[in-house]
């Protein structure tokens, strides 16, 4: 069967237009990042988290409207766990600050009803807060740095170069997405940048396992030809994994509730991207350091076969 009859896009034939299109995404994002920031949550930027049991369903805008009205405006509010018991996040500098705020909640809310009962609440300092945001970027370092080891050991040292441009690529176009949209930055969000990371990774894995096999068996194909072959050959894998992946993550994103809402959507994103970057970014980043048939063929050391001559 003619391998190059199952190609029906030319995928490196692009890679010019992909690689535009991707610093063009890259741009957008890091100026985001410069001039918006990211809309960090309590987890590192500190202060104080409130649960507040109420009596009867309650309607979270309610509640948004009634700390508004009384200029209470940094508040987040979501649910938790159900639809009587929310969750408030406010800005606060120390404890005094936090019980005194929380004391100010309480007389907002209880209009809304009389019997409810607001928790002690957990106040996280802004220390704790920085340690986390430098404890989170190591750890998204670390990740990068062991994936580059890795891939250099299993395949050649230009497909770790690829992979790892894949990775910073992915993680930068999800991070300006949040910055653009102002959702709020929290641990759950940085954990699945961990896990963008973990999935994009596999998916590049895929297609490169498969172009060193090409480059072995394809004797007669340029490199650019390998990479086609391979990217169409394990297309089919790729895209069927995504959607079923963005199929569960779009029902917790609709139906998960608050709590993982942002966690979802970061996976979400960071799926789309990582698809995309595992068939452009990283074999267009390979191909560009000048990957051919021989860096994957080992070397025979010379008069290996003589040894058993006296």
């Amino acid at each position: 069967m003619n391998l190059l009859g199952k190609i029906k896009f030319d995928f490196m034939g692009k890679r010019k237009i992909a690689m535009i299109f991707s610093l063009v995404l890259i741009t957008i994002s890091i100026g985001s990042l410069i001039t918006r920031g990211l809309n960090f949550g309590l987890d590192f930027t500190g202060g104080t988290a409130v649960v507040v049991e109420f009596k009867k369903d309650i309607s979270l805008d309610d509640v948004r409207a009634s700390l508004k009205s009384s200029d209470f405006v940094d508040a987040s509010v979501q649910n938790f766990g159900s639809s009587k018991s929310i969750q408030i996040r406010f800005q606060s500098k120390n404890d005094a600050e936090s019980s005194q705020l929380r004391d100010q909640l309480k007389e907002i809310i209880t209009p809304l009803d009389t019997d409810v009962e607001v928790g002690k609440g957990d106040f996280i300092g802004s220390q704790v807060g920085e340690e986390l945001v430098d404890q989170g970027s190591l750890a998204i370092l670390y990740a990068i740095i062991g994936i580059l080891l890795y891939v250099t050991m299993r395949f050649e040292w230009r497909f770790s170069i690829g992979s790892v441009v894949a990775l910073v690529h992915d993680v930068i176009l999800t991070v300006g997405v949040f910055s653009i949209v102002q959702m709020e930055f929290d641990l759950t969000i940085l954990a699945a940048l961990l896990a963008v990371i973990g999935y994009s990774l596999n998916d590049t894995i895929v297609v490169f396992d498969r172009v060193r096999e090409n480059f072995k068996t394809l004797r007669k194909k340029s490199p650019s030809e390998v990479f086609n072959i391979s990217i169409a050959q394990t297309l089919s894998r790729t895209v069927i994994t995504s959607l079923t992946t963005l199929l569960v993550l779009t029902a917790l994103f609709i139906f998960g509730g608050a709590m993982i809402h942002g966690f979802a959507f970061a996976l979400i994103v960071g799926v789309v991207i990582g698809t995309y970057s595992s068939i452009f970014v990283a074999s267009t980043a390979t191909l560009t350091l000048g990957i051919s048939r021989e860096d994957l063929m080992p070397v025979e050391k010379e008069g290996v076969n003589l040894d058993h001559i006296p």
